[in-house]
């Protein structure tokens, strides 16, 4: 809004639209348009009436001193004009019109203008956008440029943190749309090849602890319960024999009638009758093949060949180490009224189980040539499995009543 151009006029002392009181008295215009602003005529100098209107006018950009536009909204002028909102240039590329020198009194004036000049305000700019900053400018502009940092934030890498505005370095990925989360949990679902796998190794899993566990009730458990159901029988058939209500006969399958010693080996097991592995040698008992085409005699008979039989591993294992026996070493079959000494006489490291003529009343490459009394030890070989057997082989040296009491076997 510009002022009238005449002399006396109440409004020119009134404050301009830039903060100041109006010059009281301009020079002349320079040659390309009014003098810069805050430049002044010496003081007391004549003025033609409407000389200050004019130039305020020409430095408004308005011909005849009438003014340009109306105050800018927003970063641009009201009447649709290219004019910039801040130093009133229009930005349509055209120079401006070079004012004369400036006075003394307009320095700091223009250094101000310049400061806030369109290029320092497009470097403020330029500075702001590459820090990440604020926009600097209208209200416009800076709402989009926040609206385009907002975007920018949004389409952060999944699985990357951002990094809040305070930088505590706290940030939070960005949330996934539907059709990404569908995607991801697909992509987290496992495969066919995947779920094959891993049955597969349930399966190995599984066996391998059935495996352990059978093996530790073979080597362990098994040993355990075969001792104390040989030892529990030992003990009833002592108490029996203590009592008198058990006399030498004949006796049932599965039923305890003598006590084996083998000092060498520090075993002391019961002799059941027969050789049936649930009834008498896995629980750790000796058998007495005394059924069937391989019955064979009583320690009592006046000749004849005492056969037993027991397990070499697992199951109490009374035959183990009877490979280490030597010739001499004793044998005692304890009875109720009688004890049998035998002498180990030899051996046969292998041999088939079929090969029953061990068994015989002369036992087959026993060495022994002619009727006796004798006995043979029968068990497995290798150890831990039952392909071949091992037979050992004695011969009676000595028949002691219990009442005469202990044979020296027994006392070493």
């Amino acid at each position: 809004m510009g002022y009238a151009g005449h002399e006396g006029s109440p409004r020119r002392d009134a404050p301009s639209a830039y903060g100041g009181p109006l010059p009281a008295e301009q020079g002349p215009l320079a040659p390309g348009g009014a003098a810069p602003y805050g430049a002044s005529a010496a003081r007391g100098a004549p003025t033609a009436p409407g000389t200050a209107d004019a130039a305020y006018g020409a430095r408004r950009g308005g011909p005849g001193g009438a003014p340009r536009s109306r105050p800018a909204r927003h970063g641009r002028p009201v009447d649709g004009s290219s004019e910039s909102p801040v130093d009133g240039r229009a930005r349509s590329g055209a120079p401006e019109a070079e004012a004369g020198p400036p006075t003394a009194g307009a320095a700091a004036g223009s250094d101000e203008t310049m400061a806030l000049g369109p290029s320092a305000v497009a470097e403020a700019r330029r500075r702001a956008a590459a820090a990440g900053g604020p926009a600097v400018g209208s209200r416009a502009e800076r709402r989009r440029a926040a609206k385009r940092q907002g975007r920018r934030a949004g389409r952060g890498t999944a699985g990357q943190p951002d990094t809040d505005r305070e930088g505590t370095g706290e940030g939070t990925a960005a949330p996934l749309s539907r059709v990404e989360a569908r995607r991801a949990a697909r992509a987290r679902r496992p495969g066919p090849a995947v779920l094959v796998s891993r049955a597969v190794g349930e399966l190995f899993i599984t066996a391998g602890v059935l495996m352990l566990l059978f093996v530790t009730y073979q080597l362990w458990w098994s040993n355990v319960r075969a001792h104390q159901e040989a030892g529990s029988a030992a003990k009833h058939l002592q108490q029996d024999w203590a009592s008198g209500k058990r006399a030498p006969g004949v006796f049932e399958p599965g039923q305890g009638f003598a006590l084996l010693h083998i000092p060498k080996l520090d075993v002391v097991a019961p002799i059941a009758e027969g050789i049936s592995k649930t009834h008498v040698l896995d629980k750790g008992m000796v058998g007495h093949y005394g059924e069937g085409t391989l019955k064979t005699a009583m320690p009592g008979a006046r000749t004849g060949n005492f056969g037993l039989a027991a397990h070499r591993n697992t199951h109490g294992e009374p035959f183990r180490y009877i490979n280490r026996l030597k010739p001499g070493d004793p044998i005692v079959v304890e009875t109720q009224d009688t004890y049998y000494v035998y002498k180990m006489a030899s051996v046969l490291p292998v041999t088939s189980p079929s090969n029953t003529a061990v068994l015989d009343p002369v036992p087959a490459g026993s060495g022994f040539t002619k009727a006796g009394r004798y006995i043979t030890l029968t068990t497995c070989t290798p150890e831990f499995t039952s392909k071949y057997r091992l037979v050992v082989w004695g011969k009676m040296v000595e028949e002691r009543p219990r009442g005469d009491g202990k044979p020296d076997a027994l006392v070493r």
